[in-house]
């Protein structure tokens, strides 16, 4: 199999159609105010980008969530969360939700009651809120990202 050369495609589709970045934006600030830690949206951003393969979005999300304060330990065990020893209950339902949220093909039940029911013990409405909506907006940033080929490390260009 041949490997692709780490150059986009073509310029982001969120900077090709104007209205599009800012609406997008919004979605981003909108997915902040449900009082859900950043630190932990940043672990939900990078777990559902790993799962998609952006590579832009994991090498994004990971400095966003080391600026978070998330530690070194918890990035490089994000993919293994299951069986790290890092993570909170809070946190491991919030990962648990961002996984079944983002792998919705591979399973009938893409986000089995039990999933749901044990970050619905961890977070109100608002947080659940937050939570979806954040995994919303990272698997569209993946699908574009991905689709254009944008490299890790790599600004996506503006017009």
């Amino acid at each position: 199999m041949a490997l692709h050369e780490p150059k986009a495609r073509m310029t982001n589709p969120a900077y090709v159609l104007a209205d599009a970045a800012p609406a997008i934006m919004n979605l981003v600030k909108a997915s902040r105010q449900g009082g859900v830690d950043e630190s932990l949206l940043e672990l939900v951003h990078l777990r559902a980008s790993q799962i998609n393969n952006c590579g832009f979005c994991v090498d994004f999300g990971a400095k966003s969530a080391k600026k978070a304060g998330v530690s070194d330990e918890k990035l490089f065990a994000v993919a293994a969360w299951r069986e790290a020893p890092f993570f909170s209950d809070e946190e491991r339902a919030a990962l648990a939700l961002a996984e079944a949220a983002t792998r919705l093909a591979d399973v009938s039940d893409a986000v089995p009651d039990e999933v749901w029911d044990e970050a619905a013990d961890h977070f109100d409405e608002k947080q659940l809120a937050s939570i979806v909506l954040t995994v919303g907006v990272t698997n569209l940033f993946n699908r574009l990202n991905v689709t254009v080929r944008q490299p890790g490390g790599v600004a996506p260009a503006a017009p």
